[in-house]
């Protein structure tokens, strides 16, 4: 009797039975609106022209095992020569932003300046302007300088400080004593010996998130490589797939191939990676 009695103790209510079920549904619809548009490209990419043109987006293809649109879209896109160049450009803006977002957050957190509370509004208003609005300006400045058409003008753009960096930044500086920094003054390190040997190592897990988003999205930006850096030979993984789409139309099933070669290595990372951007990400909020 006594374990009947626990059992029924235990049986869930129909308003808790409802909410898990609503919660799994939402779950499982938010999955299929994001896994839908992954299988329909990948099903384009083995399509022949023809086929493409005649079937449904979720038609499975005649030959699953036919990647000839793959070997087109890499040697014709010569997509090699764009994951060069995308490695590149990720490696030279990653270093940068580190390098900018550590000095600009430790500067904000750890000295009191008149401009102090100015300087972090003026961060957090130009999260509020539209990037499109300033190209303009931007394309005038990244011309008068002699910058167009060349990796240094995508790097440079790469490099300024974004707000992202500096709140995470921000946050885990906040769970780092100051005892710390005052006790290397007193034994006589300045500034930047304090910044290079104590602050920059202790800022290492929030490094590494800065570095995952950093890296993951110069790799998918489309617009300041094609805007900045249209020359052929310095084309990036993404303007790459912009080789087969002409005036006269596209074609749309190496277009298909060429983006599941781009997303193979944006996965790869994602899933090896996505515990520490999120333990990154929520670590420095927490003081201790």
């Amino acid at each position: 009797m006594g374990e009947r009695t626990r059992l029924r103790s235990y049986r869930p209510s129909a308003a808790s039975v409802v909410a898990s079920t609503l919660k799994y549904l939402s779950l499982l619809l938010a999955a299929a609106i994001t896994i839908l548009p992954i299988l329909t490209i990948l099903f384009g990419s083995i399509k022949s022209s023809a086929e493409f043109a005649n079937s449904g987006p979720f038609d499975l293809p005649k030959d699953l095992f036919d990647f000839s649109n793959y070997a087109v879209a890499f040697t014709k896109g010569r997509m090699l020569l764009g994951f060069g160049n995308t490695i590149a450009l990720i490696l030279f803006s990653a270093v940068g932003t580190v390098f900018t977002g550590t000095m600009a957050a430790y500067v904000l957190d750890r000295f009191e300046f008149k401009l102090k509370k100015l300087i972090m509004g003026l961060f957090l208003l130009l999260t509020l302007i539209p990037s499109i609005t300033t190209q303009v300006a931007t394309f005038k400045i990244v011309t008068s300088l002699g910058l167009y058409n060349t990796m240094a003008a995508g790097i440079i753009l790469s490099i300024g400080t974004d707000i992202v960096a500096l709140y995470v930044y921000l946050q885990f500086l906040e769970s780092i004593p100051r005892s710390l920094d005052e006790s290397a003054i007193i034994d006589g390190a300045g500034y930047f010996r304090v910044y290079f040997k104590i602050i920059m190592p202790l800022l290492t897990p929030a490094t590494v998130t800065v570095l995952i988003i950093k890296c993951i999205g110069v790799y998918n930006d489309f617009y300041t490589p094609y805007l900045y850096m249209p020359k052929q030979s310095l084309q990036v993984i993404s303007t790459a797939l912009f080789k087969f789409k002409g005036p006269y139309g596209a074609r749309w099933e190496i277009i298909c191939a060429g983006v599941m070669i781009a997303i193979i290595p944006t996965l790869i990372a994602f899933v090896a990676l996505q515990k520490k951007i999120y333990n990154g990400l929520i670590q420095g909020a927490v003081k201790q």
